[in-house]
């Protein structure tokens, strides 16, 4: 079988301390753990001469690779073009997106170089899976040096409109170069029509089976693999840690009090501005749950040395005081606004402990708090997701959740009094509804039909533990149409 490489900005070496890789991490383990592979990336560091090889650590049957960075690409790859320019235009805010041509420039040059370690490692016959936005032109700059491998790359944030997308200067270097590879995989739907409507602005013709898009001499497939998390792991972590003397220690601060419960990296996508203020709302206009209910908002800091992270810091901050101000008592306060990180255990065991979670950003890719919050619930007697329209992972969790418009301050708060006032056989439906999504959906069904649809057709893919030929994996995850391995790029 082929061998899998895994690519992405950072990897999450074992033992080192200090890199982690969040939600990717899980997923690239989901990848990996039954056949092995290569994971490849930036190790997190930043050093004045990096190696000209990869420095290679081998464990659990996984290899891997990493390169450290200088100081000026960190800065103008990293901080520069894929956090100040592609994260804000890929998540619909223009308007907060600084372009600098060193930054686009430094972008292209630690892409090419990825690739020219890439070209140490790899074989003619290896599986190469990008993910996400900081490695947009890596299949490009692979296809110039001659590499025909299979190469997919899915995006784990949203793919915007092309109207959008055209604001981002030379958008064709970037955006543009996800033609170049053979497999491009979304959150959701509208993502993927999102992209193939974007192509076909730039001279692409879509398959006949609407699967795809010709564009300069090759085709590159469109597909939807919507990500998932480890459902029965996350659900048996949430029952040990409800367990933990840390998390009944919390559960008894709150004195009876019902939890409202939101965790978000502070980032302006997140929408937790307007979270707060419906909160406020609520208070304002429902003085009947006063001193009943509890709402902590855990935003670990990130970014802090930009300036619009910085100026939404001092606004949340501010409005959290101005809640508490306003509504607080002696023996109440309504909101805890806590800036600190926690472990996996314990935020599963504050998920289970919480009545109703806010889960609305304003635009996210799929949003995974969502799904672990639903999978920690305990069955007899599970909370309530209020769930933003804009967040991908309403598209699967709609049939349970309530769905509402973040920038409807109203109507979070008229969300916010019915899943507190919800009755027991509502919510254990609703809870039902949307596990069997996150039991049917989970990050190995994930993985596992994502390198099915990429692998080439004449490959035998194992899936869940059984060899199945490529015919019958057709089926199972409805590969539509033909592959077209035998195009190579000329030019997008």
């Amino acid at each position: 079988m082929s061998r899998i490489v895994v690519v992405s900005n950072r990897v999450a070496v074992p033992q080192r301390s200090g890199v982690t890789a969040g939600g990717l991490a899980v997923a690239v383990n989901a990848a990996l753990k039954d056949k092995g592979g290569i994971w490849f990336g930036w190790s997190g560091r930043i050093c004045p001469e990096p190696s000209e090889i990869p420095e290679v650590t081998r464990k659990a049957g996984i290899t891997y690779a990493v390169v450290d960075l200088k100081a000026e690409d960190h800065q103008e790859y990293y901080n520069g073009f894929a956090n100040r320019v592609l994260w804000p235009v890929l998540h619909y805010r223009v308007d907060l997106s600084e372009f600098f041509r060193s930054d686009l420039s430094g972008y292209i040059r630690v892409n090419r170089m990825f690739a020219d370690h890439l070209e140490k490692i790899i074989r003619p016959d290896d599986i190469l899976w990008i993910h996400d936005y900081h490695m947009m032109p890596l299949a490009k700059y692979l296809r110039e040096r001659g590499h025909k491998n299979r190469i997919g790359f899915f995006l784990h944030i949203p793919m915007p409109p092309s109207d959008i997308v055209q604001a981002l200067p030379q958008h064709g270097e970037t955006v543009g170069a996800l033609a170049y590879y053979d497999l491009v995989g979304f959150q959701t739907e509208g993502d993927r029509d999102n992209f193939a409507h974007y192509l076909e602005t730039r001279g692409g013709q879509m398959t006949p089976d609407g699967t795809g898009v010709d564009i300069g001499g090759r085709r590159v497939r469109l597909g939807t693999f919507p990500v998932g998390i480890e459902t029965a792991a996350f659900a048996r972590r949430a029952r040990h840690a409800s367990r933990a003397a840390f998390v009944k220690s919390f559960r008894d601060s709150l004195v009876g009090k019902k939890l409202i419960i939101g965790v978000d990296r502070l980032d302006y996508s997140k929408g937790i501005p307007n979270r707060l203020e419906a909160y406020e709302h609520f208070l304002k206009t429902r003085p009947d749950w006063h001193e009943r209910v509890t709402f902590v908002q855990i935003t670990p800091k990130s970014r802090t040395d930009v300036p619009e992270y910085q100026e939404m810091d001092r606004y949340v901050s501010h409005k959290a005081g101005q809640i508490n101000g306003a509504y607080s008592d002696v023996s109440w306060t309504p909101l805890r606004y806590v800036n600190r990180t926690y472990s996996r255990s314990a935020l599963a065991g504050f998920y289970r402990a919480a009545h109703v979670a806010m889960v609305t950003p304003l635009r996210d890719g799929m949003n995974l708090v969502a799904k672990e919050y639903v999978a920690a619930q305990d069955p007899a007697d599970p909370g309530v997701l209020i769930l933003s329209q804009f967040a991908g992972a309403a598209a699967e969790m709609g049939t349970g959740a309530l769905i509402v418009n973040p920038h409807d301050t109203e109507g979070m708060a008229n969300a916010l009094r019915r899943a507190l006032e919800m009755p027991l056989a509502e919510r254990r439906e609703r809870y039902a509804r949307m596990m069997q999504v996150l039991e049917a959906r989970d990050i190995d069904r994930w993985a596992a039909d994502y390198l099915a649809a990429l692998a080439p057709e004449t490959a035998t893919v194992e899936r869940r533990g059984v060899s199945l030929p490529r015919a019958a994996i057709r089926s199972v995850v409805r590969l539509p149409g033909a592959w077209r391995s035998d195009l190579v790029p000329r030019g997008v």
